[in-house]
């Protein structure tokens, strides 16, 4: 998508997204008496996160028969949208903090323990203390899992040292507590991996937002951005926002520059390109990402470390009768982003509601609006609108937009109240 391409009004995108998703809910009700006998039919969903906890309370709208347990190990979600603001010192710890009561509440069974094994055959999951839940059909919302060791000298205890922070909790708070630590001159370096990985404009707002903690607080900080790409999403306005905001403080690096960080030395806290080894005081390593582990064992991911699934009803081409959503799935043009995995969750819940009752599937649309905070009161946005083709979802060629490359400061904090509007939406209907 252009940076030209006119830009979609947010309110447009929410209105659309309640239109397409009412309609589509409205269609999907089960036929009372169209049953195919099945008596409280059974869905387990593995992972409670955007894609999971989505899943597991639309299902219970589609149909309230049906049985819904969730298997998710945490009895508190960290939500990675928002944690760079938490990184940067805009907002506290709590702020992306949330538990599962209301989840709970809707009358979804949660079992926070980790799922260990599935038998794709026998049809069940088992946990880590042995509990053992049977399916009619599985959700696997399992997120990501980090690629140990795939960039030389980056394992767990590296990230101890280097963190990643791609996953939301106690590497937020690290990476918080490094910033605060550095003496004002230090230099911070972000190392993003390539595609495909979560949240593809997310080390860019973190950039935004650490640069922003260091003018306000340690302005003789620089910060570095040693990328493995050539581009990166909304470059154009990414790059145009650093320069207004940050002058010289940004330096980012393609993969033509240096080449990409190849490996690191964390005791030394130098990160190790093609061409040179750069000394640094803070190193947020992100590293190569595959689907979560569980999908892994299951033999739900391809070559790819990803998971193919069918683009109407996210069902795994690789497995029957399980389902695929969120970062883990292959979405086709559908970026990983925590408004993908809510989109997609209302969808699949539609259509597991409806092979439940003999139904078949519907074609619908999806949608996902990706905001990024530059700096407090400057917000930009991408949007896009998909459908399902005949292999892969793709992109509704002029149904979406990107924020405008020239727009008022007024726009830009208007598009900043969206984004905040849009997390507090999102993560009151999946937790609230």
């Amino acid at each position: 998508m252009s940076a030209n391409t006119p830009k979609l009004n947010r309110r447009e995108v929410f209105a659309a997204a309640a239109s397409l998703l009412t309609a589509s809910s409205v269609a999907s009700l089960p036929a009372r008496g169209a049953s195919t006998g099945i008596a409280s039919a059974r869905v387990v969903v593995i992972g409670g996160g955007y894609g999971g906890a989505t899943v597991a309370r639309f299902l219970r709208k589609a149909d309230p028969s049906i049985d819904v347990t969730v298997i998710e190990p945490r009895r508190t979600f960290y939500s990675c949208p928002f944690s760079n603001l938490v990184i940067g010192g805009l907002l506290p710890f709590s702020a992306i903090s949330f538990g599962y009561d209301g989840v709970a509440a809707t009358g979804i069974r949660m079992v926070f323990e980790r799922a260990t094994r599935v038998d794709p055959v026998a049809k069940t999951v088992r946990t880590e203390g042995d509990l053992e839940f049977p399916y009619d059909r599985l959700v696997m919302a399992p997120g990501i899992e980090i690629i140990w060791n795939a960039l030389p000298g980056y394992d767990r205890a590296a990230a101890a040292l280097m963190p990643h922070a791609w996953e939301a909790g106690p590497q937020t708070r690290l990476l918080r507590k490094q910033l605060e630590e550095m003496p004002d001159g230090g230099v911070v370096a972000i190392a993003p991996p390539t595609n495909p990985f979560r949240c593809p404009p997310g080390p860019y707002e973190r950039a935004s937002l650490i640069a922003n903690y260091l003018k306000t607080h340690k302005p003789r900080s620089k910060l570095l951005v040693l990328d493995s790409k050539e581009y990166f999403s909304k470059q154009i306005l990414f790059q145009r926002a650093w320069a207004e905001l940050y002058g010289d403080l940004i330096e980012w690096h393609s993969v033509l520059d240096y080449g990409p960080v190849i490996a690191v030395k964390p005791k030394e806290m130098v990160l190790v390109t093609e061409s040179k080894e750069i000394k640094v005081d803070v190193a947020n390593v992100i590293p190569p990402q595959r689907a979560g582990h569980i999908a892994q064992t299951t033999g739900l991911a391809d070559e790819t470390g990803w998971c193919p699934i069918d683009p109407v009803t996210f069902e795994s081409t690789l497995r029957p009768g399980i389902h695929v959503l969120g970062d883990a799935a292959i979405a086709g043009a559908m970026p990983k982003s925590a408004f993908s995995a809510n989109s997609q969750g209302k969808v699949c819940a539609i259509q597991i509601a409806r092979l439940l009752n003999g139904q078949l599937p519907l074609r619908t649309k999806l949608l996902n609006t990706c905001y990024s905070l530059v700096g407090p009161g400057y917000g930009i946005s991408i949007a896009g609108v998909y459908k399902p083709g005949e292999q892969r979802i793709e992109s509704i060629e002029g149904a979406g937009g990107i924020s405008p490359i020239h727009a008022s400061a007024e726009f830009r904090r208007e598009e900043a109240d969206y984004g905040t509007d849009w997390f507090r939406t999102i993560t009151e209907q999946v937790f609230g």
